[in-house]
């Protein structure tokens, strides 16, 4: 259920239903609930190859990605400032290394997810800089 809701709430809701959905065998995946809620929805669902490099590569590749950003923005020190102090909660910099990751150019696609997803890259405030 977990899963659904999570699909439902970050991803449907902001881009709409989508036609196929590549998985691996999580029980998650293979759940009486999601595959009914599949059948409501319409997508169907594929599930990769065990340890199959081409299917799971580059997802892989972008978890390592973002394991090592959180990895190294805790090893930092970074600190996110509240009214009650700092907290080094590396949950609370989820959002600003998502961002950062949408507004990073992948090597395989030559342009940042966010300009795959949406056509258009996000302004960061050093972009509204003036350079004379």
């Amino acid at each position: 259920m977990d899963t659904a809701l999570l699909l439902w709430n970050r991803v449907i809701s902001h881009t709409g239903l989508f036609k196929n959905i590549i998985s691996d065998r999580d029980p998650k995946f293979t759940s009486a609930l999601w595959n009914n809620l599949l059948r409501l929805f319409g997508p169907k669902l594929w599930f990769s190859k065990a340890y199959h490099f081409q299917t799971d590569g580059l997802a892989e590749r972008m978890i390592q990605n973002l394991e090592d950003m959180i990895r190294g923005s805790c090893a930092c020190g970074a600190e996110l400032k509240y009214s009650d102090g700092f907290t080094h909660d590396w949950c609370t910099l989820i959002p600003a290394l998502e961002f950062s990751n949408r507004k990073s150019v992948y090597s395989s696609t030559g342009q940042t997810p966010a300009m795959l997803e949406k056509g258009w890259n996000p302004r960061i405030p050093a972009d509204t800089l003036r350079r004379d």
